[in-house]
């Protein structure tokens, strides 16, 4: 922050002894009363009554030097440059008014002199002190005017939208600021200082007054959840003597679960730690009924091994009737083997039976292709079509050659490439 710092010094100033000649500057009279000479005339200060006239002397010359050491101090201290200017003008107009017809006997004279000289070297330094002064409090002023409409941006902001986290920590951090120039900046004038809070104020209120409405909704939304996810951890809970039963259900409610929304995040973790044990309970039954499913399929398992391996005799029988009896007799001693499990352990097995039913039907559909009457028949038509067609094709090629028909000639040995093409695609 902005700070009026010390003045420089002042020009020295030469002083005179600081203890007061008494006999020269004071007198005691018949009565005992004590005076001070001030130019030609004598001033009376008091009187001693119990004491000698040099005792009177001495006292009031005593308050004499009490005078000149406060002086000497203030023109020290001037001259250091370590103190305010205003400071010391005013500690040095007081003095002054203490010097003036003061109870003490020396040159009274010459302290006020020496005063007026200090406060005449003071003005300028009070002077650049108070420019100084003014630098620093505008300083101030635009500092905390800056926090004000930096508050007042936030504060316009669409609330509805913003990261609370966010902008409570910029607010924050503003007031700290705000705070700090407070404790640590220049004392701004009442008027000023009034506004620029209201300003600060008000924009904070208007963010104060949109987070906790946020809040308030967000903790209203949260209660919901919280409400709904408690009932479905009861519905979960419940389910544990359904076992492996409970499970679609569970499915179920896991949906729903997902549907019901935040509750908060401390109560979000310990509502799904509960939801997760009723749903862990009802899989963990599940996985025990597969293990002993496992274990009871054993047997079945090596069952349908072991007709695998006899199957591979399939694929190596060449009458396709005997391959198909033997297969059917293995299809139905595989069916009376009944379920295995884990089901991923059947579906492989499947698998593999069934590349072999897959191998043998392809086996039967070539040679169904191959023998089928109806298609041999149709094949033979097509065959004589085609080898008339080629005759015909033929004796068009020569006559076309002989006539020297070029044009003729190329179009009859296309057409009689096409048909050979054909003929050799229907013989196989």
């Amino acid at each position: 922050m902005p700070r009026v710092s010390a003045v420089p010094a002042v020009a020295p100033v030469v002083p005179t002894p600081l203890v007061s000649d008494a006999s020269e500057w004071g007198r005691v009279t018949e009565d005992g009363t004590v005076e001070v000479r001030e130019g030609d005339a004598w001033r009376p200060v008091g009187q001693y009554p119990d004491g000698t006239h040099e005792e009177a002397l001495a006292y009031y010359a005593r308050k004499f030097d009490e005078l000149a050491v406060k002086l000497g101090t203030l023109e020290t201290r001037a001259q250091s440059g370590g103190s305010a200017a205003s400071d010391l003008t005013k500690q040095a107009r007081s003095l002054l008014t203490e010097v003036t017809d003061a109870a003490a006997v020396g040159d009274l004279a010459g302290l006020r002199d020496r005063l007026g000289v200090l406060i005449d070297s003071l003005a300028e330094a009070t002077a650049q002190e108070a420019a100084a002064a003014k630098e620093a409090l505008d300083a101030a002023i635009a500092e905390r005017t800056t926090i004000a409409e930096r508050a007042e941006a936030i504060a316009a902001r669409d609330l509805t939208k913003v990261q609370w986290k966010q902008v409570t920590a910029e607010m924050t951090e503003l007031f700290d600021a705000w705070q700090e120039h407070q404790r640590t900046g220049p004392r701004l004038p009442k008027g000023i200082a009034q506004q620029l809070w209201k300003r600060f104020r008000e924009a904070r209120s208007t963010v104060d007054r949109a987070r906790r409405a946020f809040f308030s909704e967000l903790d209203e939304v949260h209660r919901a959840a919280r409400d709904a996810k408690s009932r479905l951890v009861e519905r979960a809970e419940a389910l544990a003597p359904r076992g492996v039963d409970g499970i679609p259900a569970y499915r179920g409610l896991l949906d729903e679960w997902k549907a019901a929304g935040r509750a908060g995040r401390k109560a979000d973790d310990a509502l799904w730690a509960r939801f997760k044990a009723a749903g862990d309970a009802l899989y963990a039954a599940r996985a025990e009924q597969a293990a002993a499913d496992e274990a009871d399929s054993a047997p079945r398992i090596a069952a349908r091994e072991a007709l695998l391996e006899e199957a591979k005799a399939v694929a190596d029988e060449p009458d396709l009737k005997r391959a198909r009896s033997l297969l059917t007799r293995i299809q139905r001693q595989w069916d009376e083997v009944g379920r295995i499990f884990p089901r991923d352990r059947e579906r492989a097995l499947d698998d593999r039976m069934r590349t072999i039913e897959q191998a043998l039907k392809t086996r039967e559909d070539v040679d169904w292709k191959q023998n089928n009457p109806e298609t041999k028949a149709r094949v033979g038509d097509m065959s004589s079509q085609l080898l008339d067609a080629i005759a015909k094709l033929e004796a068009e090629l020569a006559a076309a050659e002989a006539s020297g028909d070029a044009k003729a000639v190329k179009e009859a040995t296309e057409a009689l490439a096409a048909r050979r093409s054909w003929l050799n695609a229907l013989r196989g």
